[in-house]
C-alpha cells in the first residue's frame, strides 16, 4: 500500500463512522451526509431505537411460485396490530404493511453489507411524501437487518 491509499484509507474512515468501524464504506451519499459523526450520533440519526413504529414477531409461509405469506406483529403508536401480506420477499412484505398501517414509505435505494462473520448492515434511503431519510438496521442476517432499516426509517419519516 503506498502513503497515497493510506492518506485516502485514514480519511474515510475519520470521515464515515460506519467505515471506522467497519472497514467499508456507506453509500457515497449517506457517507457524505454522516462525515465526521460519532458512532452514537450516528445510531440515533440513522437506527434511532425508539418511535411509534415498532415490530414484534415475524413468520412466512411459502405458497410456491416464489410468493409467501408474511405475518408481523406491529405496533403503531398504542395499537398492536397483526399484518399479514403476500409477496415476493421480506422486504416487499414489509412494504404493504407498512402502507396498510399509514405509514407509506418508497425504498429509493437498497444497500446490503456483511459487516462480520454472523453480521448483516442494511442501509436505505426512504422517501415519503418528499421528505429522503437515510436509514441504517442491523441483524444477523439479510431478512433481520433489512427488517430493522425499514422500521428505523418508517420511524425516521413518520415520527
Amino acid at each position: 500500500m503506498n502513503a497515497s491509499s493510506n492518506t485516502t484509507h485514514a480519511f474515510a474512515t475519520a470521515a464515515d463512522p460506519f467505515s471506522a468501524r467497519f472497514g467499508m464504506p456507506l453509500p457515497a451519499g449517506m457517507r457524505a451526509e454522516c462525515a465526521g459523526m460519532s458512532w452514537r450520533t450516528f445510531l440515533s440519526t440513522y437506527s434511532p431505537s425508539g418511535g411509534p413504529i415498532r415490530f414484534g414477531r415475524w413468520s412466512s409461509t411459502p405458497l410456491g411460485a416464489g410468493n409467501s405469506e408474511f405475518r408481523a406483529t406491529l405496533g403503531i403508536g398504542d395499537v398492536i396490530t397483526q399484518a399479514t401480506a403476500t409477496g415476493c420477499g421480506p422486504v416487499s412484505a414489509l412494504t404493504s404493511m407498512l402502507y396498510e398501517a399509514g405509514c407509506q414509505m418508497e425504498i429509493l435505494s437498497f444497500h446490503q453489507l456483511r459487516i462480520t462473520a454472523d453480521r448483516t448492515a442494511t442501509v436505505l434511503l426512504c422517501e415519503h411524501d418528499g421528505q429522503r431519510h437515510w436509514a441504517i438496521g442491523f441483524g444477523s442476517d439479510a431478512t433481520e437487518s433489512s427488517i430493522e432499516a425499514m422500521i428505523a426509517g418508517a420511524n425516521l419519516l413518520h415520527g
